[in-house]
C-alpha cells in the first residue's frame, strides 16, 4: 500500500487528503463581462495564459462570491472568502453558452479560485504552499446563523466587500460525491485540485437573493471593473458541508 503524502506547514505536518469534517456557506452568482473577467485572469498569472472564462451568454462570463466558516477541519477553524470565476477547460475547445448554462445547472463546471482572503495564518501558509491559492489574511465579520445569512471582508483595515443573502428554497441534503475542478494560479504556476464534496445539510437555494456591497481597496475595485450584473443571477446556503481537498496537479508553468 502507498503511504499517504505529507506536507510539512509552519513545522506540522499536513497529511493528504486534507478533509474539511464541518463548514458552512453562503454564496452569490453574477454575471460578468468575460472581456474583463480574462483582462483579471491574466493580471493574476502573467505569460500563463491558459484559461478562459466560460461565457453563460455571448460576452457576459460568472462571477461567484462565497464567505466560508471552516468550523472543523485538518487546518483548523478559519473563516475565507473567495472571489471565482467559472471558467473552461483548458485542454477542451471553447463551450457554447447553451452547454456552459448546462454545466452550471448540473454542477459541474471548473472554476478558478481568484481571490482568497483568510483569517488564519496556518491555512494561509497551507493554501500557498500546497494548493496555490492566492490565500491573503483579512478580518471578517460573518453571521451564518440568521436566516439571512451576511458577512463583511475587511483588509488592511477597510471594508472591502460585503454580502447579504436572503434565504432561499430547501433543497433535499445529499451523501453522495461532487468532484469540483478548482484552478489556482500563483507565482506563474497553474494547479488543479479536486474538491471532494462527500455530504451537505441545510442547503437553500433561489434565484436572486443576494445583495452585494463594494468597499475600498484592490478586490472592491477589480469587481468594480467586472461590471457585475445588478442583481445575483442566483444564491444558496449551506448549514453544514463536509469535504476533502486532494493534492494538485500542476498543468502549466511560466
Amino acid at each position: 500500500m502507498t503511504a499517504p503524502s505529507t506536507h510539512d506547514v509552519l513545522g506540522t505536518t499536513v497529511t493528504m487528503p486534507v478533509e474539511i469534517r464541518d463548514a458552512r456557506c453562503f454564496v452569490a452568482g453574477f454575471s460578468a463581462d468575460a472581456a474583463a473577467v480574462q483582462r483579471a485572469i491574466d493580471s493574476a498569472a502573467p505569460r500563463v495564459g491558459t484559461l478562459r472564462p466560460l461565457r453563460i451568454r455571448p460576452g457576459r462570463a460568472m462571477c461567484m462570491i462565497v464567505f466560508i466558516d471552516y468550523v472543523d477541519g485538518d487546518l483548523g477553524p478559519y473563516n475565507e472568502f473567495g472571489v471565482c470565476f467559472l471558467v473552461e477547460d483548458p485542454q477542451a475547445p471553447p463551450t457554447s453558452p447553451v452547454a456552459a448554462m448546462r454545466k452550471l445547472i448540473r454542477g459541474d463546471a471548473r472554476a478558478l479560485i481568484h481571490r482568497l482572503p483568510v483569517d488564519g495564518e496556518f491555512t494561509l501558509a497551507a493554501g500557498r504552499g500546497i494548493w496555490g491559492f492566492p490565500k491573503t489574511l483579512a478580518e471578517f465579520d460573518v453571521d451564518h446563523d440568521s436566516a439571512t445569512k451576511h458577512g463583511k471582508v475587511r483588509v488592511d483595515g477597510r471594508t472591502a466587500v460585503g454580502l447579504r443573502v436572503r434565504p432561499g428554497i430547501p433543497v433535499p441534503g445529499s451523501a453522495a460525491d461532487t468532484v469540483l475542478n478548482a484552478y489556482s494560479q500563483l507565482d506563474g504556476v497553474l494547479r488543479l485540485t479536486p474538491w471532494r464534496l462527500t455530504s451537505t445539510q441545510d442547503t437553500r437555494t433561489r434565484v436572486g437573493g443576494a445583495r452585494l456591497t463594494l468597499g475600498q481597496g484592490p478586490i472592491a475595485d477589480e469587481l468594480r471593473s467586472l461590471r457585475l450584473s445588478r442583481h445575483a443571477l442566483m444564491s444558496s446556503s449551506v448549514g453544514r458541508l463536509t469535504m476533502t481537498f486532494e493534492n494538485p496537479t500542476v498543468v502549466q508553468r511560466r
